[in-house]
């Protein structure tokens, strides 16, 4: 994976605070990034945004725990995605997108990207002259989390060309469009949509089995689901499980011998499920093997 200094720079950066913490007292106390936000931009919704300003590493490297912690609610998803296939397709696909809605998430926040409801802004995290720099914008009509943060990632060079990132775009009325967020829609809203299943939980070797079976599954273009095509249960979790790999991949390459990573990277609770493996698939995207 081709990573511009930049990123890789930026990153090692907000992770560096992490390594002085034992890494199981480094995540802050909930909402902590949006409150130490708020304190650098307080005032009311429609108030004048403030101008750019200087962070401290501490609050930089909240970008780093909030990443790291909705990936790990991404994971956390696709378990209960995977445990329900046959149960629930209904509740699979909806657990399933948001598996994938979080990896992408994580990844937006990794790239300094954060959402600021409280203030109706978004907060850029930049690196300017070796120090961390919040940029405050107002949010506008396409700011809706669930095609923001999509569009941040697939924006960003390192993954404009890699089809497991979309725009997450869901036009209305276009059953035969490709979009995540279409598919999750329809379970969401749609009516008369399936017939419910016996409710058969899956036990642990069941589920194992269920991800090992889509960490293995091989394609030439990411199976996108269509709402049409509504419960595409395989397509939705065999794009978050790839979503989840590939945070992992990125992090991996940039900093791996980071204290607070070394122990996030395979959580315990996953340890015996989830392997993080995937079919050699760099056809994918012919970046995926390089490395710098």
């Amino acid at each position: 994976m081709t990573i511009d200094r930049q990123l890789r720079t930026s990153i090692e950066r907000t992770f560096a605070p992490l390594n002085t913490v034992a890494a199981s007292k480094a995540f802050p106390a909930p909402a902590a990034l949006a409150s130490a936000l708020l304190v650098l931009a307080p005032g009311k919704k429609r108030d004048p945004l403030p101008s750019p300003q200087n962070v401290s590493p501490q609050v930089a490297s909240m970008f780093a725990t909030a990443a790291v912690e909705m990936w790990l609610r991404s994971i956390h998803s696709f378990m209960i995605s995977a445990s329900v296939s046959a149960s629930s397709p209904i509740w699979a696909s909806v657990a399933g997108y948001y598996s994938s809605h979080y990896a992408i998430r994580a990844t937006a926040h990794l790239l300094g990207c954060f959402q600021l409801f409280h203030r109706k802004c978004v907060v850029t995290l930049q690196l300017e002259d070796n120090v961390h720099v919040c940029s405050f914008n107002a949010k506008g009509a396409d700011t809706r989390e669930h095609q923001f943060y999509w569009k941040v990632v697939k924006n960003y060079p390192l993954f404009a060309d890699n089809s497991l990132y979309t725009f997450n775009a869901s036009p209305d009325g276009d059953n035969s469009f490709p979009s995540d967020a279409a598919h999750r829609e329809r379970a969401n809203y749609g009516d008369h949509l399936y017939q419910y299943p016996k409710f058969t939980p899956l036990d642990k070797n069941t589920m194992k089995d269920r991800i090992d079976f889509l960490s293995g599954i091989r394609f030439i273009t990411p199976p996108i689901p269509t709402k049409d095509k509504f419960p595409d249960v395989e397509s939705v979790q065999v794009l978050a499980y790839h979503r989840i790999v590939r945070f992992r991949e990125l992090l991996d390459d940039i900093v791996l011998e980071n204290r607070f990573w070394k122990v996030h990277r395979k959580p315990t609770w996953a340890a015996d499920i989830v392997d993080f493996q995937l079919t050699d698939q760099n056809f994918l995207d012919s970046s995926l093997g390089d490395r710098i």
